[in-house]
């Protein structure tokens, strides 16, 4: 796993805080000067952050588990949405609804009611409706596409959350706090990190500073993945001459069962023989 650049990071203005007085004092350990009434981040300590959250989160991706990344500011939704879907895993870009953790119950059934009414448009029932139940089906099938489409394939809670802004975000932090999901996250000079299990102390206003972040971490996740793939095709070969080793033993049973069965009708017979005689 490769390192962050730090020029790259620089370049794209991961190092701009907000203004002073909108600062956390919380923050201060991160902050290396203030230019301009605006506070400037320590880049050495975000790369070593994104180094260390990167390591973290290639484990959970090898190990098979989700990561659900959150962003619903406008700067950062299509950023995450593109990076989260092509390393595989659901992402929330649009209002987060309350309990989306804590009462994950609920909302699979209602990512279950959109299969339902997917299932209806298949099998030709949605053709025999009225004009009005028509409407009013396809509206409520786009409202929960726009909400939980994105995550559809979440069949249970995520071993992990990846959160944009942890001050916009809060409710999503606080509920995976209470369960217990390690949670991490980009914070800029203006929130608190201490309910962030990995920090990445960063700009969280800027495009090309989410994206370059971004990168960094999906490019981890993506190797975990194929280390995965590789450790399980590895597993795979590795048990397949085990599976042929355990037959030919039967096999050689079957033949002393074979030569047992002669021997002992070999016998019968020359009692037979005898009693003749």
């Amino acid at each position: 796993m490769s390192s962050t650049n730090f020029e790259e990071l620089l370049e794209a203005g991961c190092h701009f805080g907000h203004l002073k007085r909108k600062w956390n004092p919380t923050m201060a350990p991160y902050i290396f000067m203030e230019r301009n009434g605006i506070h400037i981040i320590d880049l050495h300590k975000t790369v070593a952050k994104i180094d260390e959250a990167a390591a973290a989160l290639k484990q959970i991706a090898k190990s098979g588990k989700k990561i659900l990344f959150v962003a619903t500011k406008k700067q950062a939704k299509q950023v995450v949405a593109d990076k989260a879907s092509s390393v595989s895993m659901p992402y929330i870009t649009e209002r987060w609804a309350g309990g989306m953790l804590t009462n994950f119950p609920t909302i699979r059934k209602a990512v279950k009611k959109m299969a339902s009414i997917d299932k209806l448009t298949n099998d030709g029932t949605f053709d025999n409706l009225s004009k009005r139940e028509k409407l009013q089906i396809s509206r409520q099938r786009a409202k929960l596409e726009k909400t939980l489409g994105s995550i559809a394939d979440l069949t249970r809670l995520p071993s992990a959350l990846f959160v944009v802004d942890v001050l916009k975000e809060q409710i999503a932090v606080k509920e995976a706090k209470r369960l217990g999901i390690p949670v991490f996250g980009i914070v800029d000079t203006n929130s608190n990190p201490n309910n962030i299990d990995f920090v990445i102390p960063a700009n969280d206003d800027a495009t090309k500073s989410v994206e370059v972040i971004l990168n960094a971490l999906c490019s981890a996740i993506q190797e975990g993945l194929e280390e995965r793939k590789v450790e399980k095709q590895e597993n795979e070969a590795a048990e397949a001459p085990e599976q042929k080793k355990d037959r030919k033993p039967k096999a050689a049973k079957k033949g002393k069962i074979t030569d047992d069965t002669a021997s002992l009708n070999a016998n019968v017979a020359s009692k037979f023989i005898s009693k003749e005689d």
